[in-house]
């Protein structure tokens, strides 16, 4: 009986496509096939199949199923609800699914053998060379490492035939994770932690639990008993692990690595290509049983996925602000419950969404109030910058140079944090008062000194920092307005000529490999002191670092960001808490013009139950999350006529439902991107409100000009 199937395809299409399945093919849901779409043929996915007969039009076949493993039901559900959720086309989701499938298989590897030809001369470095490669197939450059000779005394022997160039597969095997190596020891409020945890995969099914614990109270070490519970529980069964950022997925394999003698397949930007692909085929062949990956992870194909960790939760980097819009937390929790997998999101500084969830008995609260062992936390004073101020043209105060001073004496580590890359974050002429901006955009150019460039961090734009203002023509009239973390860099080494001062943010640290450098270097205490951006943050640990100075505190108090306070109590908590997590006591001293306000203040207490009572409350009155939703619409095009009148006939057909209310349009904050003008709707409602299908109506409602673009976000983080 002829069969239609109904081919998804990873493009920003409406629905999936109808094709005719060829007699003898043999489909299956999400098996994966190439149809034709126009002239070209495109990859798809197979969702549906049904009774072909009766059909009132011919249609185009399936043109070749392909071997590539098929996509799992939970997986092809996953998409479906992800595209839902964020009101656009499950083609975007697909695409990220398909990801590790647009790269092309590793190359076979080029090694040399021994042939049995003896070489006509022998030396006692083509001796060593023979010796080495006595051990197996290797690289020429490994055999020379490995003798300690030239990579000639290697080629000699190649051409002299008593080593053979021959091409072998690259190994695509992951390394199973052992069972039996003994755990870390635990205390007994982590045990009691991964008890929970183990008893919560024990009755098995959909199951949420957020591991709330101070800094290095040692959350890792209680998931990882989780992970090994999920992994005895059945020799199918896999993890995965999301990190936010980079940086960390390092120090998280060697955990990894130590407690089940096995490396975890790694999944982000930062692998390569080639062995991007090998982790997908292993995820979905089964073999990669732990994942540690960026948020992106999730839309592995994952055969049978037990566990989901979450971990620093609260971190922004979880939301993709482009392309396809989602936050991976949430995201997460969905794919558990498809999965009927745990959950656990872990943090120091947990989301107000994830701690009114906790409260309210959607997710088990397991908390660690102290630190492992004997590390305490650190102290945190507030310095008053109109009591003390830095001196002119400065930026450290008199109170944070001395305690500097008293800590580089005794040995021991600093760390200053300022959430801001580059020299300075904005360059104006002092003739004519222009600020330099990112051509086409409304975002200023920050001066990188380093490289003497003006960088748009929004763009990417780049340009040398010119002799003259562009605008009047005045030389040597453009000066640097603020501090970004090169220009503390410098004042630091002025004070400290002697000391050891490394910079690290993504300027500096621009891959794993350096980043796990750096990180390796101020935990050997190779580094005096370290000059961070929040890419050192979280989830580091360097023994000997005691003082964390955050020369300025109040930096994301400022803007009209609803999330602004507990932002700030998160990130200024976690750079805190990079102090004193060994047997040494740590303090945090914040310079602040704002002394008094609430959040310094729960700061310098270290309550962080009153500060979360008085923001939900504040959350709670206002209707916003937790206690309501939102939405924002961002409308762009390069016309400003067609765009005003697009949202104008957008505002006048606004649904009218109870429980919702709309704002806007207004001009976006920054209303100038890549020459593109740009509109923002904010939309509030109840939880009771179904946001989703008021969004996709209400965009219904309104062509959409072809020069204009249209981007629902839900549950938005950016309100630039």
């Amino acid at each position: 009986m002829p069969r239609i199937a109904s081919v998804l395809l990873p493009m920003p299409l409406p629905e999936a496509f109808d094709y005719a399945e060829p007699e003898g093919l043999g489909l299956a849901v999400g098996d994966h096939v190439t149809v034709p779409l126009g002239p070209r043929v495109i990859r798809g996915v197979v969702t549906a199949l049904r009774d072909g007969t009766g059909g009132n039009r011919p249609l185009k076949p399936v043109l070749e199923r392909l071997d590539d493993p098929p996509l799992p039901p939970g997986v092809l559900t996953f998409v479906d609800w992800a595209a839902r959720y964020a009101v656009d086309v499950a083609g975007w989701p697909l695409a990220m699914a398909l990801r590790g499938l647009r790269h092309p298989p590793a190359r076979p590897d080029k090694v040399l053998v021994l042939t049995g030809t003896e070489p006509a001369r022998m030396t006692p470095a083509r001796l060593k060379v023979l010796a080495a490669a006595r051990e197996g197939p290797k690289s020429g450059a490994a055999l020379a490492a490995l003798a300690g000779v030239s990579a000639g005394v290697v080629k000699g022997l190649v051409d002299e035939g008593a080593l053979a160039i021959t091409l072998i597969e690259p190994d695509s095997r992951f390394p199973v994770p052992d069972l039996t190596l003994p755990p870390q020891s635990l205390n007994a409020s982590q045990q009691a932690c991964a008890d929970v945890l183990g008893d919560m995969l024990g009755e098995g099914g959909f199951q949420a639990a957020l591991l709330d614990g101070v800094t290095g109270s040692g959350k890792t070490e209680v998931y990882l008993e989780a992970v090994a519970a999920a992994l005895a529980e059945d020799p199918d069964s896999q993890v995965l692990i999301l990190l936010p950022e980079i940086a960390l997925t390092q120090a998280v394999m060697a955990r990894f690595e130590a407690r089940f003698g096995a490396v975890p397949a790694e999944w982000h930007s930062g692998v390569a290509p080639p062995k991007r692909r090998r982790v997908w085929e292993g995820v979905a062949g089964g073999q990669a049983r732990i994942v540690v990956g960026a948020r992106s992870a999730l839309f592995l194909p994952f055969r049978k996925l037990r566990l989901i960790v979450v971990d620093e939760e609260h971190d922004s980097s979880f939301k993709q602000e482009e392309g396809f819009i989602y936050q991976a937390r949430d995201l997460a929790v969905a794919r558990a419950k498809i999965e009927g997998a745990l959950v656990v999101l872990a943090s120091a500084t947990p989301s107000l969404e994830s701690l009114f969830n906790a409260q309210s008995g959607r997710y088990r609260w397991l908390r660690l109030s102290a630190r492992h062992g004997a590390a305490q936390l650190p102290d945190i004073g507030l310095i008053d910058l109109r009591e003390t101020p830095p001196e002119p043209g400065r930026w450290l105060s008199p109170p944070l140079i001395k305690a500097m001073t008293v800590t580089l004496a005794r040995g021991e580590q600093s760390m200053l944090f300022l959430n801001r890359r580059g020299y300075a974050p904005l360059v104006l002429c002092k003739a004519c008062g222009e600020k330099m901006k990112s051509p086409d955009s409304d975002s200023w150019l920050v001066e990188h000194r380093y490289t003497g460039r003006l960088v748009c961090h929004l763009t990417g734009f780049s340009m040398k920092k010119p002799e003259a203002c562009p605008h009047c023509g005045a030389r040597d009239s453009l000066v640097s307005i603020g501090p970004g973390v090169e220009r503390v860099e410098e004042e630091a080494r002025f004070l400290f000529p002697t000391a050891r001062i490394a910079v690290f943010s993504s300027d500096t640290v621009m891959d794993a490999a350096a980043a796990r450098a750096l990180v390796a270097s101020m935990a050997a205490g190779e580094i005096d002191i370290l000059v961070a951006t929040q890419a050192a943050a979280k989830g580091h640990n360097f023994p000997n670092l005691t003082l964390v100075g955050v020369v300025d505190a109040d930096l994301s108090l400022r803007g009209g960001d609803l999330r602004a306070g507990e932002r700030t109590f998160q990130l200024l908590a976690q750079a805190a808490g990079r102090a004193g997590r060994h047997e040494k006591p740590g303090r945090a001293l914040l310079q602040t013009y704002s002394p008094d306000h609430a959040v310094l203040q729960a700061l310098k207490a270290q309550d962080r139950d009153a500060f979360v009572e008085a923001e939900l409350r504040m959350r709670e009155e206002a209707g916003l999350p937790p206690f309501g939703r939102l939405a924002a619409v961002i409308a762009s095009g390069p016309d400003g006529a067609a765009l005003d009148a697009y949202v104008e006939a957008l505002a006048a057909v606004i649904p009218n439902a109870e429980g919702v209310e709309v704002f806007g349009p207004a001009d976006a904050p920054l209303g100038l991107v890549r020459g593109r003008r740009r509109k923002r709707f904010l939309v509030r409602a109840d939880r009771r409100v179904d946001l989703q299908g008021f969004m996709a109506a209400w965009r219904a409602r309104a062509r959409i000009p072809n020069s204009v673009r249209v981007v629902i976000d839900i549950d938005p983080y950016s309100f630039l």
